[in-house]
Parts: C-alpha cells; sequence; structure tokens
C-alpha cells in the first residue's frame, strides 16, 4: 500500500508528463505535468483515444499504428526514444521527445509513454539558427563590402600608378625637351653670332668669298631654328586640337613631283631623291597640307641622316585597296634598342650624334596620318638605312 503511494505522488509530481494507454490507445491515466503541458483537464482526457493529443497525420494514423504492432509484433517506438509533436487543447503544437513502455499489469497490457517538452530547447536551436543566418548575413554582406573595397583599392592604386607613370613620363619628356632646346637652339645662335662678327671683319678688309660663306652659314641657322620652331608650333596644335581634317581628291604625283623638287634644293652634295608612282590613278581622298608635311618630314629625315653620294627613294602607289607612300634611304638607321621609342616626341636615337633635330618629326607624322585615317610602318638597321611608310585605305 505504501509503494503505491510512494509512486502515485511521483507521477503526479514528475517534472515530464506519463500518460497510460490501453492496447485500444484509450487513456487511462495522465499526470497533472502531462495535463499542463497539453492544456487540458484530466476528465476531457482520462477514457478517451490518445489521439487527440496528437496534430495530423498522427492523429488519424494512430490506431493503426496500434493494430500493426499487434499483427506483426514489430516496434517502431515501443522502446525506442524519438521526438514528435504534440496537439494542444487551443490546436497548436508543440515538440516533445516521446519514450513509450510496454507494461504487463494484472493480467493486461498497458502502455506508458514519458513526454519531455523540447520547447524551449528548439526555441534556442531557432533563435542560434536565426542569429547563425544573421550572422553569415552580415559575414556575406561584410565580405562583399570588403571585395567592393578591396576592388576601389585597386582601382585606385592603378590610377595612382597610371597617374605617376604619367608624371613620369610628363618629366622624362620635359627632361629631353630642356636637353634638346638648349642644345639646338645654343648651336645655330651662336654660329649666327660668330659668323655676323666675321662678317664684320671682312667688311672692314673686303672678302666678298668669305662674307657670302658666313651669310649662308647664317641663313642656314635661321632655317634650322625656323624649322625647330615650325615643330614646335605644330606639336601644340595637335596637343590643342585645332588641326582641322580637310579631305579632298588630290593629284598625288603631282604633288609628288613637287616636292621632290623643292627637297632636292637642300639635299647634300650628289644626294638626289628618285620619284616614282606606281598605278593607273594618280588620285586619293587625303588631306593635301597634311600629306605634304608628312612627306617633307620623312624626305628631310633622310636628307638629315645620310651622307653625301646616295640616293633617296621616294615611292607612292595606288591600288585598288589603298594608298601607300613610301620614303627609303640608306643613312644611318636606327639602332634596335631604339626603335620602340621613335615616335615618342623629343625622342632621338643614340646614334644621331651632333646631327641637328627636336625629336618631333616622326611623332608629328604619325598623328598627322592617324587623323587622316592612315597608319605608319618603318623598318630599320643600324648603318644600313630606314623606310617609312605610310598607309590609307580607300575611303568607304
Amino acid at each position: 500500500m505504501e509503494s503505491a503511494k510512494l509512486l502515485k505522488a511521483i507521477i503526479e509530481n514528475a517534472i515530464d508528463g506519463i500518460i497510460t494507454i490501453d492496447t485500444k490507445g484509450i487513456v487511462e491515466s495522465i499526470n497533472p505535468a502531462a495535463l499542463a503541458l497539453f492544456g487540458f483537464e484530466a476528465s476531457e482526457v482520462i477514457g478517451r483515444n490518445i489521439n487527440i493529443l496528437m496534430p495530423e497525420p498522427d492523429r488519424s494514423l494512430h490506431d493503426r499504428y496500434i493494430d500493426n504492432y499487434h499483427r506483426t509484433g514489430r516496434k517502431k517506438i515501443i522502446g525506442i526514444g524519438r521526438e514528435v509533436r504534440g496537439r494542444k487543447k487551443d490546436g497548436s503544437t508543440f515538440p516533445f521527445r516521446l519514450a513509450v513502455s510496454e507494461v504487463f499489469y494484472d493480467d493486461k497490457t498497458i502502455y506508458a509513454g514519458i513526454v519531455h517538452d523540447l520547447s524551449k530547447e528548439r526555441a534556442a536551436e531557432d533563435k542560434l539558427l536565426h542569429h547563425t543566418e544573421v550572422l553569415e548575413r552580415t559575414v556575406s554582406e561584410r565580405t562583399k563590402d570588403l571585395i567592393k573595397t578591396v576592388a576601389q583599392l585597386e582601382k585606385a592604386k592603378t590610377e595612382v600608378s597610371a597617374s605617376l607613370e604619367k608624371e613620369k613620363e610628363l618629366n622624362q619628356l620635359k627632361s629631353r625637351f630642356v636637353s634638346m632646346a638648349s642644345h639646338e637652339f645654343r648651336t645655330p645662335l651662336s654660329s649666327v653670332q660668330l659668323s655676323a662678327s666675321l662678317i664684320e671683319k671682312y667688311v672692314v678688309k673686303p672678302d666678298v668669298d668669305n662674307v657670302l660663306k658666313h651669310t649662308a652659314r647664317i641663313k642656314n641657322s635661321v632655317q634650322l631654328l625656323t624649322s625647330i620652331l615650325n615643330d614646335f608650333l605644330s606639336l601644340e596644335r595637335l596637343d590643342s586640337g585645332s588641326i582641322s581634317v580637310n579631305k579632298d581628291w588630290i593629284n598625288l604625283v603631282q604633288l609628288g613631283e613637287e616636292i621632290t623638287e623643292e627637297m632636292q634644293l637642300i639635299c647634300k652634295k650628289n644626294q638626289h631623291i628618285v620619284y616614282q608612282h606606281t598605278g593607273s590613278s594618280g588620285q586619293f581622298y587625303l588631306d593635301a597640307n597634311l600629306v605634304k608635311n608628312s612627306i617633307i618630314n620623312l624626305i628631310s629625315n633622310s636628307i638629315k641622316y645620310s651622307g653625301e653620294d646616295t640616293f633617296i627613294e621616294f615611292s607612292t602607289e595606288i591600288t585598288d585597296e589603298c594608298c601607300t607612300i613610301a620614303v627609303k634611304d640608306n643613312g644611318i638607321g636606327i639602332p634596335e634598342s631604339d626603335q620602340q621609342n621613335l615616335f615618342e616626341p623629343f625622342f632621338r636615337a643614340h646614334n644621331t650624334g651632333n646631327i641637328p633635330g627636336t625629336g618631333l618629326g616622326l611623332n608629328i607624322v604619325r598623328r598627322y596620318v592617324n587623323l587622316m585615317g592612315g597608319s605608319v610602318s618603318f623598318q630599320s638597321s643600324q648603318n644600313q638605312g630606314t623606310s617609312v611608310t605610310l598607309r590609307f585605305e580607300h575611303k568607304n
């Protein structure tokens, strides 16, 4: 008797819910903890099928579970704890761990189930999962922001590097300009000053031949200075975008012959310019002024960097596809190490020595040709001459 009272006291004061049912699933007993958990009164549960405490689909299938066990003896939950969901009186559901034991009592079989509420654990897990998801989103967003920031820093680094490289190029350009200008202006000015002083002496003591020699030297110096200033003016106009392209159909053969005649006058001793045109047509759509300036620049270089008793080959060709203009000489050529910088402004190959020049000519030629939609190419070897070719496609 005392044992029965003790057992009853233990069941009624247990923290977990305890429910017993018969072999047909009818509730025989339910302790206060289980009633509080499901929200029922004892009278609402005892004598009724246990499935009133179950949500669907278990509610409809529970009787079948018991019947299958009686027929087959295969246990799906008896003796095995598992997590299930319970249905409260208000229709809400909650998770709990269910442990079912088969009990033989007074020549009959009953099933005792211990119900352990998992609501707090699952709520904690859900909260942890939520925090984890929030953290993952935050990390993802921060990572994206970091990647974006890194990309911006890389871009800024590239821009700064480009800016520094540009500044370096400008400083080199400035250095080359100062070096070139100081040399190229000083030489002809010194020549003018010296020749003028000598002329004064030859006037006092008449010496016509020497006077003519020095006046010719003055003229050459002035011509050189004029050429240098013209190069500067052309560069300034190109940089400011003030040069306009005025294309029209021009007689390239007539222009080539005129240039050849003009440039022959400034050739060195026994230097000869040989002009040749190939093609049935001499007409092409170009800017006559820009083409002329480009050709004169190329031929001037050939005269300057070739010796006496040499030939300068100047040719034009018009085909169905394009027009090509080429100037070839047998002069000092361009060292291979200098060729990559050939079209840079103020750049001069290291083998030019004391030969005057600004280092602007080929840069100006290339920019003129680009304005007309053409291209420039060259072939050169040191001491074996240089060939420069301008190519223009037919207009559409």
